[in-house]
């Protein structure tokens, strides 16, 4: 029989935390979402002074990557009109994104969730979602 982790509510507090950090220490306020495997919701935090147009964008951008086990600035460019993924942004009811800010959460090779930031550049909500992401990881090496 085959574990896979899980991502737990616990787990997902840790990303939150540590995409929060990373968020104050470059001056963005940010919506953070963290979903489980099956894109579920799991946690969002909105930090004081963050769009509130993009509370449903982080969490689209969590979703999305980890449905697609992919990080949503990587079809930036395939989804461009002529572009082999082209139309995907409107596939999912609409909720696919396509713009940095969703990255994938993988333990031992296994897809456990997905982190989305939104309110900055997409660079910056890559960065801080990426700091949530290590935060978590590095809680792991810890157990």
């Amino acid at each position: 029989m085959i574990t896979v982790p899980k991502l737990t509510l616990q787990d997902a507090k840790i990303i939150l935390e540590g995409a929060e950090r990373k968020a104050q220490e470059i001056g963005v306020p940010m919506d953070i979402a963290v979903v489980d495997d099956g894109g579920n919701l799991l946690a969002f935090h909105r930090m004081d002074g963050a769009k509130i147009t993009s509370i449903d964008i982080a969490i689209n951008k969590a979703f999305t990557a980890a449905g697609a086990r992919k990080a949503t600035h990587e079809y930036a460019e395939i989804a461009q009109p002529g572009g082999p993924a082209f139309g995907i942004h409107v596939s999912n009811q609409g909720r696919f994104m396509i713009f940095g800010g969703g990255l994938p959460i993988f333990v031992d090779g296994h897809i456990v969730g997905g982190v989305g930031c939104s309110s900055g550049t997409p660079e910056q909500d890559r960065l801080v979602a990426q700091a949530g992401i290590d935060a978590f990881l590095a809680s792991l090496k810890r157990e």
